[in-house]
């Protein structure tokens, strides 16, 4: 859909599919609202602003997009853009539509980046954007279609990497959720754009036989019409050409212009699933189809959900026609993908769990937030998974499933279900034994060998391709180390009781006592905390017995105890004379290696590392004891830091930047636009006080930072 409107009643018009009038009114009041918001504004194609959200929405409007989308693509732009507030539009408009404007409005303040391999916060913020809800991912892909298409207006450097974004990062993420049209428009603009010899080197070789191409594909068209009339089976026939993109990427494989056999193609529409058989018959009757070139995806759909016959015949001329045959229902989803089941709030849920299944994908790639792995690494994982080739194997029962290009049996195993990875002893592959290290490939049939009493190994972390594989063999381990740790920490608070021959019953039914006091949630991990060193038996029995002598004072009494040696721990933090105690830094002024630190004996929550300058203990005489940093570790501290700019476009991109060879990693940014200046509220991960002050420097230097400094309540 190329076409440009420019009124609210085309947007109307098209959205026809929306018969509710209150979600109609929703989607005129937020026209107008934007409309008032980017007042006077300009794109720099010379166009009244609001043209751009009001075309982003009808492009959505093919997808069958609900309201709350549409109202959302509408007002994408008015607080990054312009002077909007985001609590006004939740007072406006509601919670849903406001959690839409604020996610689109996120990703859109980050530049997606395609030249540094290091900007991770990039690719979190789209992946994000899709765990949380994927139309904000799908209103973005919209928002760049049509900004693709005015792209002559911003200057030719810019306009090279704004296509070779588009082609590396949204295209790729366009293909993986279905939305087939979108991917190929960005494809041939950002192709048009990045690589403009290559463009009209293919445009010229389509032009030169453009009116035999028509002329070509309309006969074809004809004649199987007639077979199809002749025998009474309704149907839509459809001829196109292949994209200037696909022709360019088989080219550059190295296959020759008249060996490409889908530049002659149609598509034949029915009704139902048993008529495309039918049709494929009687075309194969009278067309001889060419070796090797059919594929059934109706029988075994692609996991975005594809399904369709591809076949390709030669035609009445000789020449090859790829033959696509689907019905009404799989080209709808072919055309939308996953936004071809749009859900309007059925049980709060936009998206119907159709859906779940492709998005997990996704969200596998997000679990590697709290794993500890380098910038590289997880922007390597999204290259592989999101925007990387993928592979399409089957099981022996002919269900496909899609992993990335490289992937083990082990990957396999796991994707089809986590007990079956968890129990696997080997694999067969196309029925031939293969090692668990095999390189799957498309078209491979893979059968999986169980043992229910065969466990993972932690050498597969090594051979596992997909994060998906790897972070389940990862919770695999921890859970055994967990249990390690409960029955560790069981069996201390046991022996203690026997000890001071203590009734384990008795002490049991006091338990209740001991959870309240230290604020945890059960016995499990009470234990846990006992094994793992952070409570000690003795002041678990004496928070029970309510003795005078408590755990503060024990601890107190410990350190006072001028014998007692300093204790070399793996801990960030060294708490004179004590082993076992749990030690956490203060959240309020969040201290890093380098700062000048105190320890505070709190009431059920072990020790609280506070900066000596925080607000919150300099009233405090007692209670506070030494503590020191552990030079022997190497860690990093979260902290808060307060950036405030100018106005400007983009401003975020260079404090991330400033992060590159400091090993700073930035987890969350919280911004507040005001009239003049824009806030930034950053919590990041440093190793020390002393990076953290160069950081905090070099800020400082970027001309339109007013001011840094850091969070110190």
């Amino acid at each position: 859909m190329k076409k440009e409107i420019s009124t609210l009643d085309e947007l109307i018009e098209a959205s026809s599919y929306i018969t509710n009038e209150d979600e109609i009114i929703i989607i005129k009041k937020a026209y107008e609202y934007a409309k008032k918001i980017h007042k006077g504004q300009k794109r720099l194609s010379g166009e009244d602003y609001i043209l751009h959200p009001l075309n982003v929405a009808y492009i959505l409007t093919s997808l069958e997009a609900d309201s709350d989308t549409l109202a959302t693509a509408l007002m994408h732009d008015v607080i990054h853009k312009g002077s909007g507030n985001i609590d006004d539009i939740k007072k406006e408009f509601g919670e849903d539509i406001s959690n839409l404007v604020e996610g689109i409005t996120t990703i859109n303040k980050l530049s997606l980046s395609a030249e540094n391999e290091n900007a991770i916060n990039y690719y979190k913020k789209i992946l994000v954007g899709l765990t949380e809800d994927v139309r904000i991912i799908i209103i973005k892909l919209a928002e760049r279609c049509h900004n693709m298409r005015t792209l002559y207006a911003i200057p030719k450097d810019k306009q090279s990497l704004k296509a070779k974004e588009t082609l590396e990062i949204l295209a790729p993420i366009a293909h993986r959720l279905g939305l087939s049209y979108i991917k190929a428009e960005l494809e041939e603009l950002s192709l048009k754009y990045y690589k403009p010899d290559a463009y009209e080197s293919v445009e010229e070789l389509l032009n030169n036989t453009k009116e035999e191409r028509e002329a070509s594909v309309n006969e074809m068209k004809k004649r199987v019409s007639e077979i199809l009339l002749d025998n009474d089976i309704s149907f839509e026939i459809k001829g196109r050409a292949k994209s200037i993109y696909s022709i360019y990427n088989k080219l550059q494989k190295g296959k020759k212009f008249e060996d490409i056999y889908d530049i002659y193609a149609l598509r034949v529409i029915v009704n139902k699933k048993i008529e495309c058989y039918q049709v494929l018959g009687l075309i194969h009757a009278k067309y001889k189809p060419i070796p090797n070139r059919f594929k059934d995806y109706i029988a075994n759909p692609k996991n975005n959900m594809y399904q369709s016959l591809h076949t390709t015949v030669f035609g009445f001329d000789g020449k090859p026609y790829e033959i696509q045959i689907r019905t009404k229902e799989m080209d709808k989803v072919a055309e939308k993908g996953i936004a071809s089941h749009w859900s309007y709030k059925e049980q709060g849920k936009k998206i119907q769990s159709s859906m779940e299944h492709k998005l997990q994908v996704f969200r596998n790639i997000i679990e590697l937030n709290s794993d500890e792995i380098t910038d590289e690494e997880f922007v390597k994982s999204v290259k592989n998974e999101i925007l990387g080739e993928n592979i399409y194997v089957y099981t022996p029962k002919g269900d496909v499933y899609e992993l990335p290009k490289g992937s083990t049996p082990i990957d396999f195993a796991y994707r089809v279900h986590t007990k079956i990875g968890e129990t696997m002893v080997g694999a067969l592959v196309n029925e031939s034994i293969v090692p668990l290290n095999f390189e799957l490939h498309t078209g491979d049939i893979v059968k999986i060998n169980t043992n229910k009493t065969s466990t993972p190994s932690k050498e597969w972390l090594t051979i596992a391709k997909s994060n998906q594989a790897k972070n389940k063999i990862k919770a695999f381990f921890s859970k055994l180390d967990k249990e390690e740790a409960i029955n560790k920490g069981k069996d201390s608070l046991n022996k203690e009781l026997r000890r001071k021959k203590i009734s384990t019953d008795n002490f049991n039914s006091s338990i209740s006592i001991v959870l309240k006091e230290l604020k945890i949630k059960d016995e499990n991990e009470l234990y846990f905390g006992i094994g793992t060193g952070k409570f000690a038996p003795n002041t678990i029995i004496n928070i029970v017995n309510n003795d005078e002598f408590d755990k503060e004072e024990f601890y107190l009494n410990k350190i006072s105890n001028k014998n007692v040696k300093d204790i070399e721990l793996k801990n960030d933090i060294l708490v004179s004379g004590i082993d076992n105690i749990k030690v956490t830094l203060a959240h309020c002024c969040r201290p890093v290696k380098g700062d000048e630190i105190v320890g505070y004996i709190s009431r059920g929550n072990g020790v609280i590392v506070h900066n000596k300058i925080c607000n919150n203990i300099k009233d405090v005489s007692d209670r506070l004891i030494d503590v020191s940093w552990n030079n022997n570790i190497v860690s990093k501290f979260k902290t808060n830091i307060v950036v405030i700019t100018n106005k400007k476009e983009n401003i975020l991109l260079d404090i991330i930047t400033k992060t590159s060879g400091l090993n700073i990693n930035i987890i969350k940014v919280d911004t507040k636009n005001y009239e003049n200046d824009i806030k930034y509220k950053l919590t990041i991960e440093v190793e020390d006080l002393e990076k953290l002050n160069k950081y905090i420097y070099q800020l400082s230097q970027i001309k339109d930072i007013t001011k840094v400094e850091r969070i110190l309540k």
